[in-house]
């Protein structure tokens, strides 16, 4: 069983920055594919970014591209998600995904999350 907790959400203006984190445990983490998803007010869940086991390879929806920047850390078994230029597009609550498999867009395919964290992007 993963757990999964991530950090890093809160309140900013649009074009500032954030940082969201994922700390991972209960099983290798360098085992799984992570990816980032978010699901705004009234929206379906989406997908952001995904990055390999090994860190080598890294997906972008095309609405963040550019602007976010996925990464992880197999040592400290964590995952992040630099966000800069946000905007208010980008409110949402941010959960981080993992599988034990290649890199997916799909959500239904990722089998461990997290709780999510708030990012709310004001104008």
């Amino acid at each position: 069983q993963v757990q999964l907790v991530e950090s890093g959400g809160g309140l900013v203006q649009a074009g500032e920055s954030l940082r969201l984190s994922c700390a991972a445990s209960g099983d290798t983490f360098s085992d799984y594919t992570m990816g980032w998803f978010r699901q705004g007010p009234g929206k379906e869940r989406e997908f952001v970014a995904t990055i390999s086991r090994g860190g080598t390879n890294t997906y972008y929806a095309d609405s963040v591209k550019g602007r976010f920047t996925i990464s992880r850390d197999n040592a400290k078994n964590t995952v992040h998600l630099q966000m800069n230029s946000l905007k208010p597009e980008d409110t949402a609550v941010y959960y981080c995904a993992s599988r034990k498999s290649s890199s997916t867009r799909r959500a239904d395919q990722y089998n461990y999350w997290g709780q999510g964290t708030q990012v709310t992007v004001s104008s």
